[in-house]
């Protein structure tokens, strides 16, 4: 397995307590958790202090943690990718459309914030300040909406569904996902999962946890950020198959982790 970049405690730390589903866990847990992954105990303790102060986790009790409310709703977003198939139905050739050409870009993190969240709804930019994905999640365009704006999109962007885009804006917006390099990503995310998991007794117990979180980090993120799109334009028993199988390979993780601690153990954006 290829060796990691740097590992960053605070995103860690966000998705061993993401894993956990909501149990709390000792600041002892987490410091090991980061150091485990090669970060150190002081990095780790930092982003701790951080990741409170921001109310991103919020501190129970002496010395335990758990998510805080400024994690909560992207975290439930995040547990979304479980639901695999569940989360689409048949595509009738509408759009759903969000326009933020009037929002202001000057404020860096907000953009990426509104950036983040259009990602995670599968949405991509048409034209500037115009972004659109096929309307054929299970939620309707108010659920979609309140979703969007829970996520950080600004208030102010319109969000709505068309059936009326012309034949050049639909010729494009077609194009806007790369779904043969999405398929593509698929087969080696199956290949990857099935030949560690068929492999992973050749390791100790440590360098399994590790592999395993690695692994596990880059297939959940895959699907977090999966735009979900229908049949007609992806082969979509191709990204269950991979979903099935990254959920296998979750429950995978955790066992190898709970079997280095007492605490439910963690892949990574579970």
């Amino acid at each position: 397995m290829q060796q990691q970049a740097s590992v960053r405690p605070k995103d860690v730390i966000l998705k061993v307590l993401l894993a956990t589903d909501g149990h709390v866990l000792s600041a002892q847990e987490l410091v090991g958790a980061c150091g485990l992954l090669g970060a150190s105990d002081n990095s780790a303790r930092t982003a701790l202090t951080r990741l409170r102060d921001a109310a991103m986790i919020e501190q129970v009790s002496r010395g335990e943690y758990q998510l805080g409310p400024a994690a909560r709703h992207l975290a439930a977003d995040v547990r979304r990718w479980r639901s695999g198939e569940a989360r689409v139905r048949p595509w009738s050739g509408d759009w759903i459309v969000v326009h933020t050409g009037a929002l202001p870009r000057s404020d860096r993190a907000a953009l990426r914030v509104r950036e983040r969240a259009l990602k995670l709804l599968g949405l991509r930019e048409l034209e500037p300040g115009l972004s659109v994905r096929p309307d054929n999640l299970v939620e309707d365009v108010t659920a979609v909406r309140e979703r969007l704006y829970g996520l950080g999109l600004d208030p102010a962007a319109a969000v709505f569904t068309t059936g009326t885009l012309d034949a050049s804006r639909v010729a494009a917006a077609a194009q806007l996902w790369a779904p043969r390099q999405l398929e593509a990503g698929y087969r080696q995310q199956i290949e990857a999962l099935s030949r560690w998991s068929a492999t992973r007794q050749r390791l100790d117990q440590d360098q399994a946890a590790r592999e395993a979180y690695w692994l596990g980090d880059r297939a959940i993120r895959d699907l977090v950020f999966d735009p979900l799109l229908p049949d007609t334009m992806i082969d979509t028993r191709l990204r269950a198959e991979f979903t099935d199988l990254a959920l296998a390979f979750d429950r995978l993780g955790q066992a190898i982790w709970r079997q280095r601690a007492p605490q439910p153990g963690l892949t990574a954006a579970s």
